[in-house]
């Protein structure tokens, strides 16, 4: 069950009975606790909220009375000594807690909201990244040759996906009409998945330190929602092959890309993703020693490189915004209906191709 779904679930029975809540940041990590999240990621939670509430204070004001600028205020402080990536991990935990208490009724609003949205949109018209055409991109591409690394490149450039997320695909996430790779595999079993051949899953509800499919996972998907992610001939193309040779994992999980190097088998990490990208980049003249999310080509800039691209070929922002994974509910459940008619027909229509 997703996190959003099961906030719901909560909401509807009520939260947790009327229990006190003078203390809304405790009442939000106790419920944390009752929908079974570990204790590692409630601590991660408590050291964020207990920090935005201390800041807070400064100015007189408590979580429960705090409006979007004074959400937009503490942001701006994080940013003068931490990374955008922390940053950003930050801001979801608030607007995560604010999201919960208002669907309980114990507020009556998120101030995150537009927050998110506005640095979502920093995010998307990064004007400073290095800049790559589509065809020295396809050249890139044509220069790895590893059945391995040609299936995780081709995924985080054919689908946005953050390099977490890549990381916790299993075979079950993956959809193929491939004859010979299905009768190997048991590919797309989950339900989400029934009657939508070439087409991956990616589960919001994954999280670093948390068991899931039988697999304790070692990183965190950041969604806001659940999406089905379409796969084009050239990514199927990569899979298959990957496939074909993919070793036995000892996992119960199946991890969908594993290790072929001294960790044979076992599910690929983002680092190990990281260190994969990083050598083609720096053979590339991408990659630089030092340098910084302008110059690099690392997995988050293929984030963004999908992002651009694809927005400028459909000019539709909202079906990126889907396929991103980091739009509202009401819009991410229009499209999530839609599916078929709407984001799956314009994608295939204008995603490039990488050959």
């Amino acid at each position: 069950m997703s996190e959003r779904s099961a906030d719901a679930e909560l909401a509807a029975a009520g939260g947790r009975g009327g229990a006190d809540t003078d203390d809304p940041i405790e009442y939000f990590l106790e419920d944390m606790a009752y929908h079974g999240k570990s204790e590692r990621t409630r601590e991660a939670y408590g050291r964020v909220l207990r920090d935005f509430e201390a800041f807070l204070a400064e100015f007189d004001t408590t979580p429960a009375a705090a409006d979007r600028r004074d959400c937009l205020a503490w942001v701006h402080e994080l940013r003068g000594d931490r990374a955008e990536s922390t940053v950003a991990t930050y801001a979801s935990y608030l607007n995560r807690f604010y999201g919960y208490m208002t669907q309980v009724g114990e507020f009556d609003s998120n101030p995150m909201t537009l927050v998110m949205q506005e640095m979502d949109e920093a995010i998307d018209t990064d004007p400073t990244r290095r800049e790559v055409s589509v065809e020295d991109m396809r050249s890139f591409v044509d220069g790895i040759s590893h059945p391995l690394e040609r299936a995780v490149v081709h995924t985080l450039l054919k689908t946005g996906l953050r390099v977490g997320e890549l990381c916790n695909l299993d075979v079950r996430d993956v959809s193929l009409a491939a004859p010979r790779v299905e009768d190997a595999y048991d590919l797309g079993t989950r339900a989400q998945l029934d009657g939508r051949p070439d087409t991956l899953f990616v589960d919001p509800s994954m999280s670093r330190g948390e068991t899931a499919n039988g697999e304790e996972r070692t990183a965190s998907n950041k969604r806001k929602r659940a999406t089905l992610v379409p796969v084009d001939g050239e990514l199927k193309a990569a899979l298959a092959r990957w496939l074909a040779i993919r070793p036995d994992s000892p996992s119960p999980a199946e991890p969908l890309f594993v290790s072929t190097r001294d960790a044979w088998g076992q599910r690929l990490t983002p680092e190990m993703v990281r260190s994969m990208v990083r050598t083609h980049a720096e053979a590339a003249g991408w990659y630089r020693s030092g340098g910084d999310a302008a110059e690099n080509v690392t997995p988050h800039y293929f984030r963004h490189f999908f992002t651009t691209h694809l927005r400028d070929r459909t000019g539709d922002r909202g079906v990126v915004k889907y396929l991103r994974g980091d739009v509202a509910d009401d819009i991410i459940d229009t499209y999530t209906h839609n599916w078929g008619d709407r984001v799956r027909k314009v994608y295939l229509s204008n995603i490039y191709s990488l050959s």
